[in-house]
């Protein structure tokens, strides 16, 4: 089924209705503008089914976008020790709303506020304005995710709270236009993605724990 996610409406009923006064008015030329940023309002904000395997061992990528970093790295906000991060890239282009990559308990969400640099920068992960969630994983313990407004998108929503469970693949919020998210995640992970890879979340795997028999 075709879908849209539920923050979006606002902007779509905007649109459409700046579309149909313009009409009203014969503006053909401002007809056409809104006509196209409505139709871009449903093309952003779709929210299509995805199918998530379940896999206790595994981490789902909680965004669709392209990896731009991959490596050790110390987690201050929460965790305050190293831990396997790995950043996606969301363009305006990409599916922009946000799944669990594990089964977990939300143990704490918090907000940041910051600048707006571009999401591509790295000290865009540290001083842009961003939300941060700590997932506690049954196997696996404590995994953090990010979600960080860039230099379009100046609004991320988180939609669970400190003591609700996630299901892996579920979604759990949105990143308003282009933005960027970060996942740490244990350091004993073997990552199963590279530099520049695109990835959708609840089906691209990121990194699996990967058990002796």
């Amino acid at each position: 089924m075709f879908q849209f996610a539920k923050e979006g409406y606002p902007f779509i009923i905007t649109f459409a209705a700046f579309t149909a006064i313009a009409g009203l008015l014969r503006t053909h030329w401002l007809t056409a503008v809104f006509v196209i940023l409505t139709l871009f309002m449903f093309y952003f904000f779709r929210d299509p089914d995805r199918v998530t395997v379940p896999d206790k061992n595994a981490f789902y990528s909680p965004a669709d976008g392209k990896i731009i970093i991959i490596t050790e790295a110390q987690e201050d906000e929460i965790l305050h020790k190293n831990a396997l991060k790995i950043s996606i890239f969301m363009s305006p282009l990409n599916v922009h709303v946000n799944r669990a990559p594990c089964d977990g308990s939300v143990m704490e969400v918090k907000y940041f506020p910051g600048k707006f640099l571009s999401a591509f920068k790295d000290e865009a992960s540290i001083v842009n304005e961003h939300i941060t969630m700590l997932l506690e994983n049954e196997k696996h313990g404590r995994i953090v995710v990010k979600q960080i407004a860039g230099y379009v998108a100046r609004r991320a929503v988180c939609r669970v709270k400190s003591g609700d469970a996630l299901k892996q693949g579920e979604r759990y919020g949105i990143i308003k236009f282009s933005s960027r998210l970060d996942i740490f995640l244990p350091l004993n992970t073997a990552v199963k993605v590279k530099l520049g890879d695109k990835v959708k979340a609840g089906e691209t795997v990121l990194g699996v724990i990967e058990t002796k028999n």
